[in-house]
Parts: structure tokens; C-alpha cells; sequence
């Protein structure tokens, strides 16, 4: 996916929102996400997102997305973002986000998705990295709804 980053996508600093380009992430991971598994695709999660560099109003955005793993009813997408000078053709690499996407049918229920088909040894390198990336989302989840029970229980 490629974006022109427009005065309206900039604040007072002449730097892209930082929401302008997560929005941009959120639809690239969900189009990879839907080609693979032909559903209509919700997000569940966004990763940390942290900018290595500043994209400055002007400059183009590339956002490269693919499937690293699919589960039952999810599935983690990556999401390389470069910017590119236009004038000098310089490009930079931004940041990288990983999202998870569930997978629903036309009732919004989740609905299976289709195993990956791991072909390259970058292809499992992705995949195992995104099984333990899994974890860690769920270990929090965890944690997340153990806290919200406290609460409920003080109330």
C-alpha cells in the first residue's frame, strides 16, 4: 500500500500523525489478513507501535503487510513501513507493527481461517517468531482479565 503523506495527515511540526499512519498500518494488515482467509476481517490488537524516524509531511509511505501465522480464528499480520523522499528517492525504514485479526462471518461470528503455508525458511522464521509474540498477547490478556475480575469483586 502506498500513501502521500498530505498537509492533513501532518501536525504544527510537519510530521506525520502518529494515529494517520496507524491508521494506514490497521487497513494494510487487515487486507493481507482478508486475502488469506476470504472473511470479512476485524481487528483484535495492535502490537507496540514505535517510530524509529519522523515521516515528514511530503513524503511518500510504502507499507508492506503479509500473514506471518494463522490459528484457529485469528491471524497475525506484519507490517513494514518505509518512507521515501520523492525528489531523491531515498528511502527509510520507519517502523514495523504486528496486528492480530479475527475472522467473522456475515453475523460477526468468528469463523476458521485457512492453515499458512509456510514455503520459505523466512516464511517459519515469521511464523515461530509470531507464535511467541502470541504468547505473550495472551499472557497479558490473561492478566488483563484477572485484574478486571478484582475489580468487579471490590464493586
Amino acid at each position: 500500500m502506498t500513501e502521500s503523506v498530505l498537509p492533513g495527515d501532518g501536525n504544527p511540526l510537519g510530521t506525520a500523525f502518529g494515529g494517520r499512519i496507524a491508521q494506514w498500518i490497521d487497513i494494510a494488515g487487515a487486507i493481507a489478513c482478508q486475502r488469506h482467509c476470504r472473511h470479512r476481517v476485524v481487528t483484535a490488537s495492535m502490537d507496540e507501535l514505535h517510530f524509529l524516524r519522523p515521516i515528514r509531511v511530503g513524503m511518500i509511505v510504502e507499507l508492506r503487510s503479509q500473514v506471518n501465522a494463522a490459528y484457529r480464528t485469528s491471524m497475525e499480520a506484519g507490517v513494514r513501513i518505509e518512507s521515501e523522499n520523492p525528489i531523491t528517492g531515498e528511502r527509510q525504514h520507519v517502523c514495523t507493527a504486528y496486528l492480530t485479526f479475527v475472522a467473522q462471518d456475515a453475523d460477526g461470528r468468528p469463523v476458521a481461517v485457512p492453515p499458512l503455508v509456510l514455503e520459505t525458511d523466512e516464511d517459519r522464521r515469521r511464523n515461530f517468531d509470531a507464535d511467541d509474540r502470541r504468547a505473550t498477547r495472551l499472557a497479558h490478556r490473561k492478566v488483563r482479565k484477572e485484574r478486571l475480575l478484582a475489580e468487579q469483586k471490590k464493586k
